[in-house]
Protein backbone atom coordinates (compact mmCIF):
# COMPACT_ATOMS: atom_id res chain seq x y z
CA UNK A 1 0.00 0.00 0.00
CA UNK A 2 2.80 2.44 0.95
CA UNK A 3 4.73 1.53 -2.20
CA UNK A 4 1.62 2.29 -4.27
CA UNK A 5 1.27 5.72 -2.65
CA UNK A 6 4.90 6.54 -3.33
CA UNK A 7 4.50 5.47 -6.92
CA UNK A 8 1.53 7.80 -7.32
CA UNK A 9 3.46 10.71 -5.82
CA UNK A 10 6.51 10.23 -8.06
CA UNK A 11 6.56 13.01 -10.67
CA UNK A 12 6.51 11.91 -14.32
CA UNK A 13 9.78 12.02 -16.18
CA UNK A 14 10.26 15.24 -18.11
CA UNK A 15 10.13 14.75 -21.85
CA UNK A 16 13.10 16.09 -23.75
CA UNK A 17 12.70 17.95 -27.02
CA UNK A 18 16.20 17.94 -28.56
CA UNK A 19 17.56 20.92 -30.41
CA UNK A 20 19.42 18.70 -32.87
CA UNK A 21 19.14 15.20 -34.23
CA UNK A 22 22.91 14.85 -34.19
CA UNK A 23 23.08 14.60 -37.97
CA UNK A 24 25.03 17.21 -39.97
CA UNK A 25 23.18 19.19 -42.61
CA UNK A 26 23.86 17.76 -46.07
CA UNK A 27 23.47 20.85 -48.22
CA UNK A 28 25.30 22.46 -51.10
CA UNK A 29 27.11 25.74 -50.52
CA UNK A 30 24.40 27.48 -52.53
CA UNK A 31 21.58 26.07 -50.38
CA UNK A 32 23.35 26.81 -47.09
CA UNK A 33 24.34 30.33 -48.05
CA UNK A 34 20.93 31.11 -49.54
CA UNK A 35 19.13 29.78 -46.46
CA UNK A 36 21.21 31.93 -44.13
CA UNK A 37 20.84 35.03 -46.26
CA UNK A 38 17.07 34.69 -46.59
CA UNK A 39 16.67 34.22 -42.82
CA UNK A 40 18.84 37.22 -41.96
CA UNK A 41 17.27 39.36 -44.68
CA UNK A 42 13.85 38.78 -43.11
CA UNK A 43 15.27 39.25 -39.60
CA UNK A 44 16.66 42.60 -40.65
CA UNK A 45 13.40 43.60 -42.36
CA UNK A 46 11.36 42.85 -39.22
CA UNK A 47 14.02 44.02 -36.73
CA UNK A 48 11.77 46.82 -35.40
CA UNK A 49 8.81 44.48 -34.86
CA UNK A 50 8.73 42.86 -31.43
CA UNK A 51 5.81 40.63 -32.45
CA UNK A 52 7.37 38.91 -35.48
CA UNK A 53 9.70 35.94 -35.08
CA UNK A 54 11.94 34.87 -37.96
CA UNK A 55 13.96 31.67 -37.95
CA UNK A 56 15.15 28.82 -40.10
CA UNK A 57 16.36 25.24 -39.82
CA UNK A 58 15.01 25.18 -36.25
CA UNK A 59 13.06 22.23 -34.90
CA UNK A 60 9.33 22.93 -34.69
CA UNK A 61 7.62 20.41 -32.39
CA UNK A 62 3.94 19.97 -33.14
CA UNK A 63 2.67 17.29 -30.80
CA UNK A 64 3.17 17.59 -27.07
CA UNK A 65 4.61 14.46 -25.54
CA UNK A 66 6.03 13.09 -28.79
CA UNK A 67 9.53 14.42 -29.58
CA UNK A 68 9.43 12.55 -32.88
CA UNK A 69 6.76 14.89 -34.22
CA UNK A 70 8.98 17.63 -35.51
CA UNK A 71 10.16 19.34 -38.65
CA UNK A 72 12.67 22.11 -39.32
CA UNK A 73 11.42 24.45 -42.07
CA UNK A 74 14.28 26.07 -43.97
CA UNK A 75 12.81 29.55 -43.42
CA UNK A 76 9.73 30.48 -41.43
CA UNK A 77 8.06 33.56 -39.99
CA UNK A 78 5.57 33.69 -37.12
CA UNK A 79 3.37 36.73 -36.50
CA UNK A 80 1.98 37.56 -33.07
CA UNK A 81 4.69 36.04 -30.88
CA UNK A 82 7.63 37.71 -29.08
CA UNK A 83 10.72 38.32 -31.19
CA UNK A 84 13.02 36.39 -28.87
CA UNK A 85 15.78 33.88 -29.46
CA UNK A 86 14.61 30.27 -29.15
CA UNK A 87 16.31 26.87 -29.07
CA UNK A 88 13.22 25.06 -30.38
CA UNK A 89 9.71 26.13 -31.31
CA UNK A 90 6.85 24.24 -29.65
CA UNK A 91 3.46 24.93 -31.17
CA UNK A 92 1.52 24.12 -28.00
CA UNK A 93 3.58 26.58 -25.93
CA UNK A 94 3.66 29.38 -28.50
CA UNK A 95 0.02 29.12 -29.56
CA UNK A 96 0.88 30.35 -33.05
CA UNK A 97 1.88 28.51 -36.20
CA UNK A 98 4.17 30.15 -38.74
CA UNK A 99 2.35 32.40 -41.18
CA UNK A 100 4.80 31.51 -43.93
CA UNK A 101 7.46 28.92 -44.65
CA UNK A 102 9.98 28.60 -47.47
CA UNK A 103 11.60 25.32 -48.43
CA UNK A 104 14.84 25.49 -50.43
CA UNK A 105 14.14 22.45 -52.47
CA UNK A 106 16.31 20.29 -54.70
CA UNK A 107 16.01 17.19 -56.83
CA UNK A 108 17.18 15.11 -53.84
CA UNK A 109 14.56 16.52 -51.45
CA UNK A 110 11.62 17.03 -53.83
CA UNK A 111 9.53 14.14 -52.47
CA UNK A 112 9.88 15.39 -48.90
CA UNK A 113 9.32 19.02 -49.93
CA UNK A 114 6.36 18.42 -52.25
CA UNK A 115 4.51 15.62 -50.48
CA UNK A 116 5.50 15.05 -46.87
CA UNK A 117 6.11 18.58 -45.60
CA UNK A 118 3.00 20.18 -47.13
CA UNK A 119 0.78 17.64 -45.36
CA UNK A 120 2.51 18.34 -42.04
CA UNK A 121 2.55 22.13 -42.53
CA UNK A 122 -1.13 22.12 -43.45
CA UNK A 123 -1.81 20.38 -40.14
CA UNK A 124 0.06 23.17 -38.36
CA UNK A 125 -1.97 25.81 -40.18
CA UNK A 126 0.85 27.50 -42.11
CA UNK A 127 -1.09 29.73 -44.48
CA UNK A 128 1.59 30.30 -47.14
CA UNK A 129 4.18 27.78 -48.30
CA UNK A 130 6.80 28.51 -50.94
CA UNK A 131 9.15 26.12 -52.73
CA UNK A 132 12.36 27.65 -54.06
CA UNK A 133 14.54 25.52 -56.31
CA UNK A 134 17.84 27.31 -55.70
CA UNK A 135 19.73 25.53 -58.47
CA UNK A 136 16.78 25.32 -60.86
CA UNK A 137 17.08 21.54 -60.94
CA UNK A 138 13.49 20.45 -61.35
CA UNK A 139 10.88 23.10 -60.51
CA UNK A 140 9.55 25.12 -63.43
CA UNK A 141 9.29 27.94 -62.54
CA UNK A 142 11.91 27.64 -59.77
CA UNK A 143 9.75 29.64 -57.34
CA UNK A 144 6.27 28.33 -56.57
CA UNK A 145 3.79 29.29 -53.89
CA UNK A 146 0.78 27.69 -52.25
CA UNK A 147 -1.95 28.93 -49.94
CA UNK A 148 -3.81 26.84 -47.40
CA UNK A 149 -7.47 26.56 -48.30
CA UNK A 150 -10.53 26.03 -46.14
CA UNK A 151 -10.38 22.37 -47.10
CA UNK A 152 -7.09 22.06 -45.22
CA UNK A 153 -5.10 21.55 -48.40
CA UNK A 154 -2.64 23.76 -50.25
CA UNK A 155 -3.62 25.35 -53.54
CA UNK A 156 -1.17 26.90 -56.02
CA UNK A 157 -0.71 30.65 -56.18
CA UNK A 158 -1.09 31.76 -59.76
CA UNK A 159 1.20 34.48 -61.07
CA UNK A 160 3.80 35.37 -63.70
CA UNK A 161 6.70 32.98 -64.19
CA UNK A 162 9.08 34.81 -61.86
CA UNK A 163 6.42 36.27 -59.58
CA UNK A 164 5.31 38.28 -57.83
CA UNK A 165 3.73 35.74 -55.52
CA UNK A 166 1.85 37.36 -52.63
CA UNK A 167 2.35 36.75 -48.93
CA UNK A 168 -0.10 39.24 -47.35
CA UNK A 169 0.48 38.27 -43.69
CA UNK A 170 4.05 39.55 -44.02
CA UNK A 171 3.19 42.46 -46.30
CA UNK A 172 5.56 41.03 -48.91
CA UNK A 173 5.62 39.66 -52.43
CA UNK A 174 8.15 37.06 -53.52
CA UNK A 175 9.85 37.26 -56.92
CA UNK A 176 12.85 35.89 -58.74
CA UNK A 177 15.33 38.46 -60.04
CA UNK A 178 17.14 38.28 -63.37
CA UNK A 179 19.77 36.02 -61.79
CA UNK A 180 17.14 33.61 -60.48
CA UNK A 181 17.55 34.63 -56.85
CA UNK A 182 14.61 34.93 -54.50
CA UNK A 183 13.80 38.51 -53.57
CA UNK A 184 11.20 40.12 -51.30
CA UNK A 185 9.19 43.18 -52.30
CA UNK A 186 7.27 45.45 -49.92
CA UNK A 187 3.62 45.16 -51.02
CA UNK A 188 2.75 48.67 -49.86
CA UNK A 189 5.67 50.62 -51.31
CA UNK A 190 6.74 48.31 -54.12
CA UNK A 191 10.33 48.66 -52.94
CA UNK A 192 12.75 45.78 -53.07
CA UNK A 193 13.85 44.47 -49.67
CA UNK A 194 17.60 44.72 -49.91
CA UNK A 195 19.27 41.42 -49.16
CA UNK A 196 21.22 41.47 -45.93
CA UNK A 197 24.63 40.92 -47.54
CA UNK A 198 24.13 43.83 -49.93
CA UNK A 199 22.60 45.91 -47.14
CA UNK A 200 25.61 45.32 -44.92
CA UNK A 201 27.93 46.19 -47.82
CA UNK A 202 25.95 49.37 -48.47
CA UNK A 203 26.03 50.29 -44.78
CA UNK A 204 29.78 49.62 -44.64
CA UNK A 205 30.30 51.75 -47.76
CA UNK A 206 28.12 54.51 -46.29
CA UNK A 207 30.23 54.40 -43.10
CA UNK A 208 33.43 54.55 -45.16
CA UNK A 209 32.10 57.53 -47.11
CA UNK A 210 30.96 59.24 -43.91
CA UNK A 211 34.37 58.64 -42.34
CA UNK A 212 36.08 59.95 -45.49
CA UNK A 213 33.88 63.07 -45.44
CA UNK A 214 34.60 63.56 -41.75
CA UNK A 215 38.35 63.24 -42.44
CA UNK A 216 38.10 65.68 -45.33
CA UNK A 217 36.19 68.14 -43.13
CA UNK A 218 38.74 67.67 -40.34
CA UNK A 219 41.58 68.25 -42.82
CA UNK A 220 39.80 71.35 -44.13
CA UNK A 221 39.46 72.60 -40.55
CA UNK A 222 43.13 71.86 -39.91
CA UNK A 223 44.11 73.78 -43.02
CA UNK A 224 41.78 76.64 -42.09
CA UNK A 225 43.25 76.68 -38.59
CA UNK A 226 46.75 76.67 -40.11
CA UNK A 227 45.82 79.57 -42.41
CA UNK A 228 44.32 81.42 -39.46
CA UNK A 229 47.49 80.82 -37.45
CA UNK A 230 49.63 81.96 -40.40
CA UNK A 231 47.52 85.08 -40.77
CA UNK A 232 47.72 85.71 -37.02
CA UNK A 233 51.50 85.26 -37.12
CA UNK A 234 51.74 87.60 -40.10
CA UNK A 235 49.73 90.19 -38.12
CA UNK A 236 51.98 89.71 -35.10
CA UNK A 237 55.06 90.18 -37.26
CA UNK A 238 53.56 93.25 -38.95
CA UNK A 239 52.68 94.71 -35.55
CA UNK A 240 56.20 93.96 -34.32
CA UNK A 241 57.70 95.70 -37.37
CA UNK A 242 55.38 98.63 -36.88
CA UNK A 243 56.41 98.80 -33.23
CA UNK A 244 60.08 98.65 -34.20
CA UNK A 245 59.59 101.40 -36.78
CA UNK A 246 57.72 103.55 -34.27
CA UNK A 247 60.50 102.99 -31.75
CA UNK A 248 63.08 103.91 -34.36
CA UNK A 249 61.14 107.11 -35.15
CA UNK A 250 60.96 107.98 -31.46
CA UNK A 251 64.71 107.49 -31.07
CA UNK A 252 65.39 109.51 -34.23
CA UNK A 253 63.17 112.30 -32.94
CA UNK A 254 64.86 112.23 -29.56
CA UNK A 255 68.31 112.40 -31.24
CA UNK A 256 67.12 115.29 -33.41
CA UNK A 257 65.76 117.16 -30.42
CA UNK A 258 69.02 116.56 -28.56
CA UNK A 259 71.10 117.88 -31.47
CA UNK A 260 68.92 120.99 -31.82
CA UNK A 261 69.23 121.64 -28.10
CA UNK A 262 73.02 121.25 -28.28
CA UNK A 263 73.21 123.62 -31.30
CA UNK A 264 71.13 126.20 -29.46
CA UNK A 265 73.32 125.93 -26.39
CA UNK A 266 76.49 126.44 -28.39
CA UNK A 267 75.02 129.44 -30.19
CA UNK A 268 74.12 131.14 -26.96
CA UNK A 269 77.66 130.69 -25.71
CA UNK A 270 79.24 132.44 -28.70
Amino acid sequence: MAETALALEKPPEEIEYPESDGEPMAETDEHRDELAELVFTLKRYFRDRDDVYVSGNLFVYYQEGDPGKRRAPDVFVVCGVPNNQRRTYRLWDEGKAPAMAIELTSAETKKEDRKVKPEIYAGWGIEYLFLYDVLGEYLDPPLQGQRLGRDGRYHPLVGPRNGPLPCPPLGLNLILDDEGRLQFVDRETGELVVRVRLALEQEAEARRQAEARAEQEAEARRRADARTEQEAEARRQAEARAEQEAEARRKSEEEKQGMMAEIERLRTQL
